[in-house]
């Protein structure tokens, strides 16, 4: 009798222990007819991605949206271990990574969601509107430039009032694909950048090394930085200096000209570019200089793509039929509804229209 009781109680537990285990797991799906969708990585289409994901749930109420940072070698790494159902990476991924996405069994596809801009904040009291040559912008970063009223500084703005002091490079301190953009860019318009630091997620600073460099983790925590360090300078993605109210600096494009990071700046170097965008199944071809210092007097020259990167399920190894279908109808909406005005957050310019046709091709390769 005590042996049946017992193995009566042992059972009751059992039983308990996996009603636990699935109310949990419940919870955790956001409910019974709950999708719940989980994208990853660069920083750059932050406040973008958010905008879309509090858009789209508030029509789709069965559909939960969570959205982790942390930076484009993040996402890359979460989106080949199967810890996100949607990667974001700023600047392609290498080819090198997509045989590594490839190697698990299913097809990668990559594909540019937004158009975004890196600019050039600073925190100099009584500064702003500065212009910067590519000369200058690069003895800045590089460290030849040491202080605010640099000749090569003080010539292209002979109205202001520079201090002398020394300036405070403030850079990501993550592997970043912002970084990535922004190094890229000094290497197009300086042999020596190339030569000595090159492009990269991450790269050794040279103003680290003289103590003149300060490292902030994502665009947040560049920005956290720069606002709390005088004399600093830093560069960040277009809606982080909008949020937080930063003056950007006027940069020297390939025509010569001073432009600022407005909309119509950031759309003129996007003209006519989708002819140099790959196959998403080939993702990995893209390369990250096509938009970056692009020609035309009105172009802003630091422009680039953001680009998501998901699965194209095969064999259902990633996505269950739920996943699927609700991933094809979220990034669906991001690119059609979610590319027009009313739905895109200070900042950020849509795509054009035959580069989001491509994403949508994209997104209907998905197998459900």
């Amino acid at each position: 009798m005590e042996t049946k009781t017992k193995t009566i109680a042992a059972l009751a537990l059992a039983l308990v222990v996996v009603l636990t285990a699935f109310a949990i797991m419940k919870v955790e799906s956001g409910g019974n007819d709950t999708v719940v969708l989980h994208t990853t990585g660069a920083t750059f289409p932050q406040y973008q991605v958010q905008e879309w994901i509090d858009t789209y749930q508030e029509g789709h109420p069965n559909v939960k949206i969570e959205y982790e940072g942390g930076g484009s070698g993040h996402g890359q790494e979460a989106f080949m271990q199967g810890l996100t159902e949607i990667g974001r990476t700023d600047p392609p991924v290498s080819e090198s990574t997509w045989n590594k996405f490839t190697a698990t069994g299913d097809q990668p596809l990559q594909f540019p969601e937004v158009v975004g801009a890196v600019v050039i904040s600073y925190n100099v009291p009584g500064v702003r509107d500065i212009k910067l040559t590519q000369d200058s912008l690069v003895g800045v970063f590089i460290g030849d430039i040491e202080y605010w009223d640099d000749p090569m500084i003080v010539r292209n703005n002979p109205d202001m009032e520079l201090p002398h002091e020394k300036i405070i490079v403030v850079h990501r301190s993550d592997s970043s694909g912002t970084t990535s953009i922004f190094t890229t860019y000094l290497s197009v318009i300086n042999r020596t950048w190339a030569d000595t630091v090159g492009a990269g997620k991450t790269v050794n600073w040279p103003t680290d090394e003289i103590g003149r460099g300060l490292g902030g983790k994502g665009n947040p925590g560049v920005v956290s930085t720069l606002k709390q360090t005088e004399y600093s300078i830093c560069y960040t993605e277009l809606s982080f200096a909008i949020e937080e109210g930063l003056p950007t600096a006027y940069l020297e494009n390939a025509a010569g000209s001073y432009v600022k990071p407005t909309d119509s700046a950031i759309k003129a170097a996007v003209a006519g570019v989708s002819s140099k965008i790959p196959e998403p199944d080939e993702g990995y071809k893209e390369d990250l200089t096509q938009l970056l210092n692009a020609p035309g007097s009105e172009s802003y020259p630091i422009v680039a793509f953001t680009h998501m990167l998901i699965w194209k399920n095969l064999n259902g190894k990633h996505y269950c039929p739920e996943e699927a279908s609700a991933i094809k109808e979220f990034l669906t909406w991001v690119l059609t509804e979610g590319q027009k005005p009313e739905n895109l957050a200070p900042g950020y310019v849509g795509l054009p229209e035959d580069v989001a046709r491509m994403g949508l091709s994209a997104v209907n390769q998905i197998q459900t």
